[in-house]
């Protein structure tokens, strides 16, 4: 992986690599940062091959200069979520074992905490203090391309953390699959707004940009009315969204007159992606890509390409060419074409396993078991169309939370939506839909008979919810996706 970026250095170091913070760093200025991160972690702090450095804080350039040094060093880097308790945060610095935290100046006294807590290790503001970097010293040979260098928490949102361990070769086997879905070169030009402690943030766009010799504007988070503003000022070819920061941009006032012209597509990705949200970038002429993967998956697996975005909307799309995926039954054999399965996944990309947890059952034999539901046309292109558990089996029949949230989705009114499943004493489970309605909604429309009546016209009638409920926001993660065993909770306590 150094090597990749060491060639652009070699190439051409006035080349611009990162503009963050009202600064551009060149590839040769990117490097020297490097060195000097590694001459800080080894010579100042004695951080040695293995050693998991974390980071808390904010979208920053030394956040990538500090996971090039780990490479360097053989160190595994750990950006954490800011968004998590200190708790939360706590539990995973012990369960990672952080030998080093670095924050930025929002973050210090959290981070202070941890420290406190958990790791009986020192904390710096590295972030804050870049002159801290400036000391060389001697620095170790290349570890080998299987040397672990990522570690990634995924965000719980079906239970406890887990610690996604990628090596250095998983995620260069990672960036050629974002070349491919991008069709990404040394000339395009990343506008990277999503939180670089997800898989998401760093790995679909901004670390494989940085290994093609390409350009990455870096925002410290997103905000619509910034991200519109970039591309004006930028001409940015290339950006990633999830479905929430899909939704402000196109409810900002400035998209109807917004300077797309330079942007050759948006991937997104995280969770479906509404089809009126499709249409709009569509109608815009700018293709609207989809990248299905886990933090587990490096992420980029299952790929709706840029060029194939507008012939088929909404679909998750092909696997990548490193990415062997089967739709696997109750039994864990093939399902046929157009058939429900479970997701497997093996390839490259891959993580090596989950940290601590040699055994877990999502990673078994070099397959990582998604538990989404999907299915495959006779092209193999692919479709998903749930979560298992998410799965709801009413009177015997499988109902899958999806099909019936694209359609409420669709419905005027409906800005946000998610259907659940709450135990019935006949038919087992039944669907309750939660509706958050938009600004101005004519809410009687929304009301049970009213919306049921309206879906009987797309949907059969054993998938009509049997309760609607209107919520003024879903209970959510760090990436957009609803946390559907709380919003259960929610609902069994409101019922009970």
């Amino acid at each position: 992986m150094l090597r990749a970026l060491h060639a652009h250095v070699s190439a051409a170091p006035q080349r611009p690599a990162l503009h963050s913070l009202g600064r551009t760093i060149s590839y040769g200025k990117l490097w020297r940062r490097v060195e000097r991160a590694c001459a800080h972690l080894a010579g100042t702090w004695g951080v040695r091959p293995g050693d998991r450095v974390a980071t808390l804080c904010l979208n920053h350039d030394l956040q990538l200069a500090l996971l090039f040094a780990c490479a360097r060093l053989g160190a595994i880097f750990v950006p954490l979520n800011f968004r998590l308790a200190v708790p939360e945060l706590s539990a995973i610095a012990a369960h990672a074992g952080i030998r080093m935290l670095f924050h930025d100046a929002p973050h210090a006294q959290a981070a202070a905490e941890v420290a406190a807590a958990a790791m009986h290790a020192p904390i710096d503001s590295l972030i804050d203090r870049p002159a801290a970097l400036d000391t060389r010293l001697p620095q170790p040979s290349q570890p080998p391309g299987q040397a672990p260098l990522l570690l990634v928490y995924t965000s719980g949102s079906t239970g406890q953390p887990k610690g996604a361990l990628h090596t250095q070769a998983g995620l260069l086997a990672n960036a050629r699959a974002s070349w491919w879905a991008h069709g990404m070169t040394q000339d395009d030009h990343i506008l990277s707004v999503l939180p670089l402690f997800h898989v998401g943030g760093l790995c679909i766009q901004t670390l494989p940009a940085l290994l093609a010799g390409a350009q990455v504007t870096l925002h410290q988070r997103f905000a619509p009315d910034a991200w519109l503003a970039a591309l004006a000022q930028t001409r940015a070819t290339l950006a990633l969204m999830v479905p929430a920061t899909l939704r402000a941009v196109l409810e900002h006032p400035g998209w109807p007159q917004a300077d797309l012209s330079s942007l050759r597509g948006v991937m997104a990705g995280s969770s479906p992606i509404p089809r009126a949200y499709i249409d709009a970038f569509h109608a815009r002429g700018v293709p609207l890509g989809q990248v299905y993967g886990a933090t587990e998956t490096g992420p980029v697996s299952v790929v709706l390409r840029l060029d194939q975005a507008m012939a088929r909307p909404g679909y998750a799309g092909w696997p990548q060419p490193e990415v062997r995926v089967r739709l696997a039954g109750a039994d864990g054999t093939e399902v046929a074409d157009g058939e429900v399965g479970e997701l497997w996944l093996a390839g490259a990309n891959l993580m090596q396993g989950y940290w601590r947890q040699p055994d877990h059952p999502d990673f078994r034999d070099g397959w990582f078991h998604s538990g989404d539901l999907a299915h495959r046309n006779a092209d193999g292109c692919i479709e998903v169309v749930g979560r298992s558990k998410d799965m709801i089996i009413s009177g015997g029949e499988n109902i899958y939370p999806a099909e019936i949230e694209n359609v409420l989705l669709g419905l005027p009114g409906v800005q946000d939506c998610a259907v659940v499943g709450l135990p019935d004493p006949r038919w087992g489970e039944v669907p309750v839909a939660v509706v958050v309605p938009a600004a101005g909604a004519d809410r009687a429309a929304l009301a049970h008979e009213a919306l049921r009546e309206t879906l009987a016209l797309s949907i059969a009638r054993f998938k009509l919810p049997r309760r609607v409920v209107l919520l003024d926001s879903l209970p959510k993660s760090a990436l957009g996706k609803v946390l559907k065993p709380q919003l259960r909770a929610m609902l069994a306590m409101s019922s009970g």
